[in-house]
């Protein structure tokens, strides 16, 4: 079914939901208190499998409080950041882009960015690894030296990953062949085809099909969170990783589970002013009509309490989601102890950057270029005082 980019949700959800969610008999809209009447929520591309997992969620709020959710997509993850900046939105469900923004990395080191005061709501669980053809004898990270590897530039968070878990398992760039491609689905068809040995991959991403026909004679490096040596370098690189077992994905199954690299994505993501009872309230309908939406897709098992409330996460949580999981008795003194150290990063590198945009005069007129010289180093003191 192809969906308008501009179709609403709840007026127009026999439409916009037709075969992803069963009606029950005799349902009644009940409304939440705080919860907007109309919400606009920024998603990934509308051919995507992300953006069917946000309609799915919308459809079932729609019809449990009446609220008329358009889902807003772009293709461009720096375009959903915009998006979310311009009060375009309500909400982002972002991936790395919200790490990327906060932290003042790579296309957010501009005048009009540097780090943002973000904060997330919930988010479900995603996970990554490398993945080899069975011919080429790829078994553990070691294997790797003198291999093709297969990389997409262009898709910054999956290489970002990447790049850090190969430097994390002592794999330098000048030890691969590296080849690269257009896209992460170029990629892994290049793989499936036996053009390269290995790639970077998401199991449950809508590029991984490329690698079902190869299912059964490829090989995902499992990451164990026993590898303490492994993971203490990772994380110090990316905190937002964490150890997870994949159960779902080409040549991976609940019998055949996969220990790889885990993160959260998509992160519901607002800004830090957003408001305490309105993101409580967003919040608690996501969480609440958990029932409704989750037999629509596989992976939307994962936005359940409390998994979808875990940590680490790419963005500190907002107010109105703790007071929320305080209610459920899901927010533990662990979720606190990491909420204070992540507001204390998040506080420093806004902090920093506004002093170095107020005391370089050519900051404000730099280009990107320059203003990455000024910013890394300032941005690498504060992390290491932290």
């Amino acid at each position: 079914m192809n969906l308008s980019r501009r179709a609403y949700l709840g007026g127009m959800g026999a439409a916009f939901g037709a075969g992803l969610l069963p009606r029950r008999a005799g349902a009644q809209v009940k409304p939440l208190p705080s919860l907007p009447s109309t919400m606009i929520w920024s998603v990934g591309d509308d051919d995507g499998p992300r953006y069917k997992e946000a309609q799915a969620i919308a459809d079932a709020i729609s019809k449990a409080h009446g609220t008329r959710i358009r889902l807003q997509p772009s293709e461009r993850a720096f375009g959903r950041m915009e998006q979310l900046k311009e009060r375009q939105v309500t909400l982002g469900l972002l991936g790395m882009e919200a790490f990327f923004a906060a932290e003042g990395l790579f296309s957010y080191v501009a005048p009009t960015w540097g780090p943002q005061d973000l904060r997330c709501l919930l988010g479900r669980m995603s996970s990554m690894s490398i993945v080899a053809t069975e011919a080429s004898g790829i078994r553990k990270p070691a294997d790797l030296k003198g291999k093709r590897l297969a990389r997409a530039p262009g898709n910054m968070a999956l290489t970002y990953r990447l790049d850090a878990i190969l430097d994390a398992a002592g794999i330098s760039l000048k030890d691969l062949t590296l080849v690269d491609f257009a896209s992460g689905n170029d990629a892994l068809a290049a793989l499936a085809r036996g053009e390269v040995d290995c790639a970077g991959a998401i199991p449950t991403a809508g590029s991984a099909r490329a690698l079902e026909p190869i299912a059964d004679s490829i090989f995902w490096i499992e990451f164990p969170g026993s590898d303490k040596d492994f993971w203490s370098k990772l994380q110090r690189t990316l905190p937002v990783l964490l150890p997870f077992t994949e159960d779902t994905g080409p040549g991976i199954s609940k019998a055949a589970p996969k220990a790889i690299v885990g993160y959260r994505d998509p992160v519901a993501t607002v800004y830090a002013d957003a408001g305490e009872l309105e993101m409580y309230a967003v919040t608690k309908a996501i969480a609440d009509n958990f029932e409704t939406y989750s037999q629509a897709m596989p992976i939307l098992e994962r936005w359940e309490l409390p998994r979808s409330a875990g940590f680490p996460t790419t963005v500190p949580f907002h107010d109105g989601a703790i007071r929320f999981l305080k209610e459920k008795g899901v927010w533990t003194a662990e979720h606190q102890r990491w909420q204070d150290g992540v507001m204390r990063r998040s506080t420093r590198l806004r902090q920093g950057w506004a002093e170095m945009m107020a005391k370089e005069p050519a900051a404000k007129d730099a280009d990107p270029a320059k203003l990455t010289e000024l910013w890394a180093p300032r941005r690498a003191e504060i992390l290491k005082a932290l």
